[in-house]
């Protein structure tokens, strides 16, 4: 076993985001994210919000930052295409923005479905003003939300760190 699979960076996501305060955590479920919403579902500190599409995190972020609290969207990159739209409201009014993004049509990817907004998510977030960083090795994951949460959180940044698909793992159809 390498050191890079001995760190557990799935639970990492929860216990940094945990430091930062957030109290709403809102998604639309994905495989890649599962420890982490585990984790917020059961802590019943954190209001867990399931999303019927990922836009609507968004405002729904705006609201909790309102409210005085903090709150994370975590989804895959195929829903950064239905967030473009959305970003403009970030934009406009400068409130923080944390977004954990599972990568699609990326390294091994099996379904060429994924691969166009795969490719394009990041290029996407950055011309709508998200800043980004990529994690591909487990050793980043920790180091990245921790500075992508106090960048967003303490400069009203809407920020997003991408979660390689060489982190998560090939994924392989279910039979």
């Amino acid at each position: 076993m390498s050191a890079n699979t001995s760190i557990d960076w799935k639970s990492q996501v929860y216990d940094v985001l945990k430091e930062y305060d957030i109290k709403h955590m809102v998604y639309v479920p994905d495989a890649g994210h599962s420890t982490a919403i585990q984790k917020f579902e059961s802590d019943d500190q954190v209001s867990s919000v399931v999303l019927t599409t990922e836009e609507e995190g968004i405002p729904y972020l705006a609201g909790a930052h309102l409210g005085g609290e903090r709150g994370v969207l975590l989804m895959q990159s195929s829903g950064v295409g239905n967030c473009i739209n959305m970003l403009s409201l970030q934009s406009n009014s400068r409130f923080p923005l944390l977004m954990l993004i599972t990568m699609r049509g990326d390294w091994a990817e099996f379904n060429q479905w994924q691969n166009p907004m795969g490719q394009a998510a990041e290029a996407a977030l950055n011309l709508m003003g998200v800043l980004t960083w990529r994690a591909d090795e487990p050793q980043q994951v920790e180091a990245l939300i921790r500075g992508a949460a106090t960048m967003a959180f303490e400069g009203d940044q809407a920020c997003a760190v991408l979660l390689g698909q060489k982190l998560i793992g090939k994924k392989d159809w279910i039979k």
